[in-house]
């Protein structure tokens, strides 16, 4: 008889910290833009039909989204209002996904990041939501670690 393999527990998305190197005030609610995608370059030779060839070319990044209530911190904005006028300064970072005792799980570092967006709240006087800023930045590249047993 085999032997039982250990459950793998489901993490929920919703246990995450993002970290911004030089940006001391920094919790955001909502994280999007993970994503990685290789270009390729198709090739149909001459006499094959029943396939194409593909090749690998570069990898791509999207930007990262990151969304969090508006505070009375301006280290966001200062960074992207500094970037519109040319004094762009990179940093590095990383979303941090833990599970529900807090103990990291993964984890997406990324290097040379600077925003390239920046969104302010939607006004209503109708509605009791919180306001929400975004920020959107890219980034060179994007790893991907297993936190620590």
């Amino acid at each position: 008889m085999a032997a039982d393999k250990p459950k793998r527990a489901v993490v929920g998305a919703y246990r995450f910290a993002v970290e911004l190197k030089g940006i001391t005030v920094a919790s955001f609610s909502e994280v999007s833009g993970l994503q990685s995608e290789i270009e390729y370059e198709e090739y149909n030779e001459g006499g094959v039909n029943d396939f194409t060839y593909r090749f690998p070319k570069r990898t791509k990044f999207s930007p990262i989204v990151l969304k969090r209530g508006l505070s009375d911190s301006f280290e966001l904005w200062q960074w992207y209002q500094d970037t519109t006028q040319g004094n762009v300064q990179k940093k590095d970072g990383a979303v941090i996904l833990n599970d529900a005792t807090g103990r990291e799980v993964c984890r997406w570092s990324f290097q040379d990041a600077y925003p390239v967006k920046w969104s302010g709240a939607d006004l209503n006087a109708s509605r009791s939501e919180v306001a929400i800023e975004t920020l959107e930045i890219v980034f060179t590249q994007l790893k991907m670690s297993k936190g620590s047993s």
